[in-house]
């Protein structure tokens, strides 16, 4: 039998059905059952491999939730991994600017189709104005860098640096991966919502999900949950602001908190709320791009997709190197046997979301190291077998 993301999830049941409740997994899974015996076994072969101090993986079926908590969230002290445990999740915050942005078109503060220029009128004269919205959420603007430039510190300076880009590729055309443009949309949303970018999140997404323990700046009474993420060498490191970061990889959150980020994206929230539109208007696919279908910021394959077109459509290269897109017109919504997911990355971390509407499960592996994307998609795999 082919290895497929159906077939992996229908074994995915055996590892969910033994029913336990949201805590780490040393109260919730059974230490005497061999099948969440093998899933800490999987978990701690990738640890090992890649020298990881501490992992946390979340999986929720049918709303019900079971967390593995496995090492160490700092290495001295030594201090235990835990559901509630603070990690930095690099790109995953993409996925809330793109939900932040959904909310405001659809409270008809923005309009997706709307060029840049409108809102940063001091763009509106140059390429990067006259960019769709849209462009900066699917990184189809034609060729933007992957991170701010070095040289530029200051906002004043990326408006400059903005004035003169010119895309490589017809916009449209081409998916660069990119910071700067998911980081300007985030800029843009919040700035129509008349609230600073760290304060729209809590009050749009946040706050209306119960995530009491998911951050911009972690505040004093929280530190003690923040884990240090670790180099390739073992050294401490935590993440360095700058231009844009808040809104390109910003969120600092626990496992327990993503789980219900991932149930309102598994639909379990009104649908007829604001929040609940505009998550499933994250998911709708604007363009073809290689083995997947780019949405606001996710990326959609068919739950049929083999383990092989995962591993691609998530490799480094991808991120790095872009791909030619053909545009969906009209955009559509995910089908709901999809496969839909993110990685994200800081220098100490690491973080993979996914989850498949149709059968009402996904999956959030959180680690303060950051390893190969390849490598978290086959565990995701693994542990749902």
């Amino acid at each position: 039998m082919p290895i497929t993301v159906k077939n992996l999830l229908s074994l995915a049941v055996l590892v969910l059905a033994t029913g336990a409740s949201a805590a780490s997994a040393s109260a919730s899974a059974s230490a005497s059952d061999p099948r969440d015996q093998q899933v800490r076994e999987r978990i701690r072969a990738v640890m090992q491999q890649y020298d990881i101090p501490g992992m946390v993986v979340a999986i929720t079926e049918q709303g019900q939730h079971r967390f593995y908590s496995v090492g160490q969230a700092t290495r001295a002290p030594a201090t235990a991994v835990s559901a509630d445990t603070l990690f930095e999740v690099g790109s995953v915050s993409k996925t809330f600017t793109a939900t932040l942005a959904a909310v405001a078109h659809i409270e008809g503060h923005l309009q997706l189709q709307d060029s840049v220029g409108k809102y940063v009128p001091s763009l509106a004269g140059s390429a990067f104005g006259q960019l769709p919205l849209l462009a900066l959420a699917t990184h189809t603007t034609g060729g933007l860098p992957l991170q701010v430039p070095d040289s530029i510190g200051s906002n004043e300076q990326l408006l400059s640096y903005l004035s003169a880009w010119h895309p490589e590729q017809a916009p449209g055309s081409y998916r660069t991966y990119s910071n700067i443009s998911i980081g300007v949309l985030g800029v843009i949303a919040a700035q129509t919502l008349a609230q600073p970018y760290d304060h729209a999140l809590v009050q749009n997404i946040f706050k209306p999900l119960g995530m009491q323990h998911s951050f911009i700046e972690v505040p004093a009474s929280q530190q003690r949950f923040y884990a240090f993420g670790y180099t390739r060498d073992n050294r401490e490191v935590r993440v360095n602001p700058g231009v844009l970061a808040t809104e390109a990889y910003g969120v600092k959150t626990s496992a327990r908190d993503m789980l219900r980020f991932v149930d309102a994206n598994l639909g379990r929230i009104d649908p007829h709320s604001v929040l609940g539109r505009a998550i499933a208007m994250t998911h709708s696919g604007y363009y073809r791009a290689g083995p997947f279908t780019q949405a606001l910021i996710w990326e959609q394959y068919p739950s049929s997709a083999p383990l092989t077109a995962l591993v691609a459509g998530n490799a480094g290269e991808v991120i790095t190197q872009g791909l030619p897109v053909t545009a969906i017109n009209p955009p559509q919504p995910a089908p709901a046997a999809s496969w839909i997911n993110k990685t994200g990355s800081t220098s100490g971390f690491g973080a993979y979301v996914a989850f498949m509407p149709a059968r009402q499960k996904g999956i959030v592996i959180l680690a303060n190291k950051n390893y190969p994307n390849e490598a978290r998609v086959r565990l995701a795999y693994a542990l749902l077998n």
